[in-house]
């Protein structure tokens, strides 16, 4: 397990504190979450039967571009029947009750993340038990974020230092809250949560680790793009989708994603698609960052002065 400390408590979403700022994360510190003395969780409930969350799927998987990217004809629907099949705690359903009502994006953003990286998943795993833990780790990715307070994940202007840090706090928070919910320490589910942030160079977050896991950079990779192309608080107009495209690109050309990952999204994006190792990405960068986007500058709590 990486070396993390955890910066700041983390709680559930009704406020139980499951292990308190300062700790680091170890085999012994994760297993008091399985053994702890605890109230009985909920019961386990079908995804796709709860709340209107087979409806909202196909909705946002209606709009453009993922209009494209899941068109019918190039086998996107393949992995409902997986998702059939998948079942979460209803404390974690209850988080996306949670989001759909107090941050919209969010919610949105744990759905279409799970369902463009169980797609990309179909196209990139050749192992069947991958593409079920992929199924089953669920719409779960981004729940640490319930520790981290809505005033930061709706700020429209720059974050503070100490803002930054508690928004990153979510991928440690994550692992924590997936391996109480699951009662287990090494449930994909939790390994997702806690290194999504993680890059192939060592350049991301909680650890600083080198990502070496495929279905860990394909979670990356929709998490990054579906980022780029959507309105957020931090910014009032999304990339669009040439320039996200170019984005994550850059990112694949030094070394922070995945090439073979970025192909297959690059190739599903056209209108003539190849088999994906035969698709050519071009590195000419047409497109640039929309105005206004205040995304990775820190503002002093003292002096107000703008960094990035």
């Amino acid at each position: 397990m990486p070396k993390i400390r955890l910066h700041y408590s983390v709680h559930t979403l009704n406020n139980q504190q499951l292990l308190p700022a300062g700790i680091q994360l170890s085999p012994k510190t994760s297993s008091k979450l399985i053994y702890r003395p605890k109230r009985p969780l909920g019961k386990s409930i079908l995804l796709m039967r709860y709340g209107t969350i087979r409806q909202d799927l196909i909705q946002f998987m209606g709009q453009d571009p993922y209009s494209r990217i899941f068109a019918p004809e190039h086998g996107a629907t393949r992995g409902w029947g997986l998702m059939k099949k998948v079942s979460l705690p209803q404390e974690v359903m209850e988080i996306l009750d949670y989001f759909k009502a107090h941050d919209y994006y969010t919610y949105r953003h744990f759905l279409v993340v799970y369902v463009l990286s169980l797609f990309l998943a179909r196209h990139l795993l050749t192992d069947a038990d991958d593409l079920i833990s992929e199924a089953n780790a669920g719409p779960t990715h981004d729940i640490g974020k319930i520790c981290v307070p809505l005033r930061i994940l709706k700020k429209r202007k720059p974050l503070t230092l100490s803002e930054r840090m508690m928004l990153d706090h979510h991928a440690a928070a994550g692992y924590v809250l997936i391996c109480y919910y699951l009662q287990d320490t090494t449930n994909f589910a939790a390994i997702i949560a806690r290194d999504h942030h993680e890059r192939r160079d060592g350049s991301g977050y909680p650890s600083g680790k080198k990502l070496k896991n495929r279905m860990l950079e394909i979670v990356a990779v929709s998490d990054i793009y579906d980022a780029l192309i959507s309105s957020r608080p931090y910014r009032s107009k999304p990339y669009d989708n040439r320039s996200a495209l170019e984005e994550i690109t850059a990112m694949a050309q030094i070394g922070k994603l995945s090439w073979d990952v970025v192909k297959v999204l690059v190739n599903h994006n056209r209108k003539n698609r190849s088999h994906s190792n035969e698709c050519v990405v071009s590195l000419d960068k047409r497109g640039r960052a929309p105005a206004g986007n205040v995304y990775g500058i820190i503002i002093s709590e003292n002096s107000g002065k703008i960094r990035q």
